[in-house]
């Protein structure tokens, strides 16, 4: 009953934060000229930017199932694929939390330990967060002129005044913090035995441990090349799936592929804000960041982005509903092990 209490208080922060979020990309927008961009856009792109996303969905569900081979299970494709997307549907209502509820849905109905697949999960998010980092120092890289001058101007210059109002001088606030974390990190690695005692810490541990020994563990995957084949065929449909809906905007039509992965990139940090299915942030940030880099203006940027982020919210939807009723309608499977079963170790 209190966990019950404390997931919904979590899921009303989660929701006002994002509808706080929403009001502030909506903020001075002219909703005529909004109308307007959203009955004059080409919907059909849509259907080629869900048809990319159905390709990364697939190729995750098989990415997956290569990380609970090692395990001694062998799920097939499509239970992955359904558990998968109940999940993506589960996050709609609470963030991350459609990582436990894909790993009960496939663990339940393939008779595999769930705390075991959870090990695999967190390799997963280390992976893409990994891939998203190299993405974007790839762009700082290559199109440094556009993706360099929008965090700085957006997210460095707007920290750094704040904190030489408070401060004021910035630099003696930094030489504050990277010594007090230095020390943090010393004094956390020194009593590490006696702070496993709190839950907090305990998990922490855990969630590093799990993360150092996963990396490991790719290196010794049985289809280890296949593992990596579908972490870049994922990503690139993820740039393909945002690229192609600019071509349903008049005013975004001219923005070539580089300018698809910086959109993927500044969406990719949206989707990872603590609101549910990055609402509010991944409006206000790529629609600012069309009008920052491009000149787009604000009601095109909104257009692209309620595009964008609407078509892709409706389709999980309603494959997750889908996968769902599938995951419930059919039977469990038998256990299916190999001769010999590996511990992973996450």
């Amino acid at each position: 009953m209190k966990k019950g209490i404390i997931q919904f208080f979590k899921f009303l922060v989660f929701l006002v934060l994002g509808l706080l979020l929403l009001w502030l990309a909506f903020r001075n927008v002219d909703f005529r000229n909004l109308g307007e961009g959203l009955k004059e856009a080409k919907y059909i792109w849509l259907i080629l930017s869900v048809l990319f996303a159905t390709l990364a969905y697939i190729s995750r569900a098989r990415r997956w199932n290569i990380l609970i081979f090692p395990l001694g299970h062998k799920p097939s494709l499509i239970n992955t694929f359904y558990a998968m997307m109940t999940g993506y549907l589960a996050n709609m209502a609470l963030p991350r939390i459609g990582e436990i509820s894909k790993c009960v849905a496939v663990g339940k109905k393939e008779n595999i330990p769930i705390d075991r697949l959870i090990g695999t999960v967190v390799i997963e998010r280390t992976i893409d967060f990994l891939s998203l980092l190299l993405i974007m120092i790839i762009m700082l890289f290559v199109e440094g002129n556009i993706l360099g001058p929008f965090l700085i101007d957006n997210v460095w210059k707007p920290l750094q005044l704040k904190l030489s109002e408070v401060f004021g001088f910035a630099w003696i606030f930094w030489i504050l913090i990277f010594t007090t974390g230095l020390i943090s990190l010393y004094l956390v690695y020194f009593f590490r035995n006696k702070l496993r005692k709190w839950r907090f810490f305990a998990k922490l541990f855990d969630t590093l441990w799990g993360i150092t020994h996963g990396l490991k563990t790719i290196t010794s995957l049985q289809h280890k090349w296949e593992f990596i084949f579908h972490t870049i065929f994922i990503w690139i449909n993820y740039t393909l799936m945002t690229w192609v809906v600019v071509f349903a905007v008049k005013s975004t039509s001219h923005l070539d592929l580089a300018d698809g992965i910086f959109l993927l990139v500044i969406g990719g940090l949206a989707m990872s804000a603590p609101v549910t299915s990055g609402l509010g942030a991944f409006h206000f940030i790529v629609s600012r960041g069309l009008l920052v880099i491009y000149g787009i203006p604000l009601e095109d940027g909104l257009v692209y982005a309620i595009l964008a982020h609407e078509s892709q919210l409706v389709f999980g939807a309603i494959l997750g509903f889908y996968s769902f009723y599938a995951l419930l309608k059919k039977k469990p499977q038998p256990v299916v092990n190999s001769p010999q079963t590996p511990q992973m170790g996450v």
